[in-house]
């Protein structure tokens, strides 16, 4: 299974590409592009909802067509799209959500919402080889 997915729930925009393995543990990271907006909110002293959200407006398009091309991958052959559903800024989360399930619908495929924090208690398993199992269990504390 390949799945494209957005990360919009604060002020950077990312996008990757990960393909499932026969083995069922940690995907394959196809391509992954990231564009961060600290210059844009810089001169606030912290970041600006309405700044973050059209930012993700302005960057995703290219974010998609980069992460494609460097993953050498047809948006129609991938299998779901996702994104990032929570916690986070709900104008950015909103951006994400709807390019993903716009996405989803224009290519008759599956919308996957990921929970941003689950998203950060996985990714120690993320780029393992077959030898690094035995990094389980894995201990992870949220604040």
């Amino acid at each position: 299974m390949t799945i494209l997915a957005l990360e919009t729930s604060c002020d950077e925009t990312a996008v990757a590409i990960l393909r499932g393995r026969d083995d069922h543990f940690a995907p394959e990271l196809l391509a992954s592009e990231v564009a961060s907006q600290i210059a844009a909110h810089g001169k606030y002293g912290g970041i600006v909802p309405e700044i973050a959200s059209r930012n993700h407006l302005l960057h995703a398009p290219r974010l998609l067509d980069r992460t494609a091309s460097v993953a050498k991958i047809d948006l129609s052959d991938v299998d779901a799209f996702a994104a990032t559903s929570g916690p986070g800024l709900a104008s950015s989360l909103m951006i994400g959500a709807s390019i993903a399930k716009g996405l989803a619908i224009g290519f008759g495929k599956r919308y996957l919402a990921i929970n941003h924090l689950e998203g950060h208690l996985l990714s120690p398993f993320f780029g393992c080889a077959d030898g690094d199992r035995e990094i389980r269990p894995n201990v992870s504390l949220i604040v």
